[in-house]
């Protein structure tokens, strides 16, 4: 498998997690460490560390059922041991308020920007995801 690949399939696993809602893959393909951080599109809108990065993501994926996504127009580049892959991202699902019940289908038109880092493997060491506003 080219590192191209290699790269994508560790982004798919990220958004792959929110059809599965299993949460495991997330702590091994991303970096555990203190140059971690992430932006999110949905709040709180500061920048964070991993710890509460891992906790926003499975709510957000938790949150949202018949969760799917398209990743669109991928750019990958890799600079020695450093990537960045930016692309648009399309995710839907209903979203569920389980107190009350009730759901809402939600599509949001988005772009994201992920940086890995080969350590020994490809991580993900920074997430930047901003939603279209249309």
């Amino acid at each position: 498998m080219s590192e191209t690949q290699q790269i994508i399939k560790i982004i798919e696993t990220f958004f792959e997690t929110g059809k599965t809602k299993n949460f495991a893959p997330l702590r091994e393909i991303q970096l555990n460490d203190s140059a971690f951080s992430s932006f999110s599109d949905m709040p709180p809108y500061d920048l964070k560390d991993y710890t509460t990065s891992m906790v926003l993501e499975e709510l957000r994926f938790v949150s949202i059922s018949d969760y799917d996504y398209q990743i669109k127009n991928p750019k990958i580049s890799i600079f020695g041991e450093t990537a960045i892959v930016a692309f648009e991202l399309q995710q839907k699902g209903m979203l569920v308020d389980n107190k009350a019940y009730t759901g809402e289908y939600i599509t949001i038109q988005g772009r994201a920007t992920f940086v890995l880092v080969k350590k020994p493997t490809w991580k993900i060491v920074h997430i930047h995801l901003s939603k279209i506003k249309e």
